[in-house]
């Protein structure tokens, strides 16, 4: 278990070449990379970002959902055929960085109207995205996301029982988004869990770094270690959520000293 940053929280602060130029500065030792477009979904950039890298382990690899996600699962021929072209670029990319995870939104989900989801096709989908990225050496990982595929608890064990090896990604700040308590995501993804988003919120609601807000870290620790995570610990927060990068090192910092009192 390590405890890192995931790129997206530098977000217009600093683009993932110049995120990986901060990460081996300040030796942190895990991370996910947010590619954030179309032309960073290559192994040409891929590559540019390894040589950059000193000695951060790429967990996973995460991408802007609405580019062909949601696609992956049209019923138009040619619409599947172009997203999976780009679920491709993405994974030769993943596979450059020698990322093990793929954190993944699937359908986003836009209109209002209650959906009926019909899970054996999204089964079926699922399992010819997860045999793409076996192919590459990467597990896909379904994030759970109030505004997407995986907003409630149940989809992920329906899911998985036509892609037996779907591993999770737990994100703390959408659980709340969804109105749900993340120990209902955690207990559902158990020992398929590889990958937590960290985040803080405080006495208003707002997201904040983690250490700067209620969230109670300590207890959610301590329930990965009951589930026997073993995954990475990585913090991501929006670009609002602090105006120093000092500060977010201190957030790593903290993070990582409560970690090794728990784990």
């Amino acid at each position: 278990m390590q405890v890192g940053i995931s790129t997206s929280s530098l977000f217009l602060k600093a683009d993932n070449d110049k995120a990986m130029e901060l990460f081996r500065e300040w030796n942190v030792p895990v991370a996910e990379v947010f590619l954030s477009t179309f032309s960073e979904y290559t192994r040409e950039f891929a590559s540019l970002l390894k040589q950059i890298n000193g000695k951060t382990d790429v967990h996973s690899i995460h991408c802007l959902n609405t580019n062909f996600e949601p696609q992956l699962y049209n019923r138009h021929p040619k619409v599947r055929k172009d997203a999976f072209f780009w679920l491709e670029q993405v994974l030769a990319a993943g596979e450059t960085l020698k990322a093990k995870y793929y954190t993944f939104h699937g359908v986003a989900r836009l209109k209002k109207s209650p959906a009926m989801t019909d899970y054996e096709k999204v089964g079926v989908d699922t399992a010819e995205i997860q045999n793409r990225c076996k192919a590459h050496g990467i597990s896909l990982a379904f994030e759970n996301v109030h505004w997407a595929h995986y907003n409630a608890p149940g989809f992920f064990s329906k899911v998985k029982e036509h892609v037996p090896d779907l591993k999770g990604t737990l994100d703390v700040k959408q659980a709340r988004q969804s109105g749900y308590d993340y120990t209902e995501y955690l207990t559902e993804m158990g020992s398929d869990l590889v990958t937590v988003h960290l985040s803080d919120v405080d006495e208003s609601g707002k997201v904040c770094l983690p250490g700067k807000g209620i969230f109670n870290f300590e207890q959610l620790f301590a329930r990965l270690k009951d589930v026997n995570f073993k995954g990475a610990l990585l913090i991501e927060v929006y670009p609002e959520s602090y105006t120093d990068f000092s500060q977010l090192t201190a957030s790593l910092d903290y993070l990582q000293n409560l970690a090794s009192k728990v784990f």
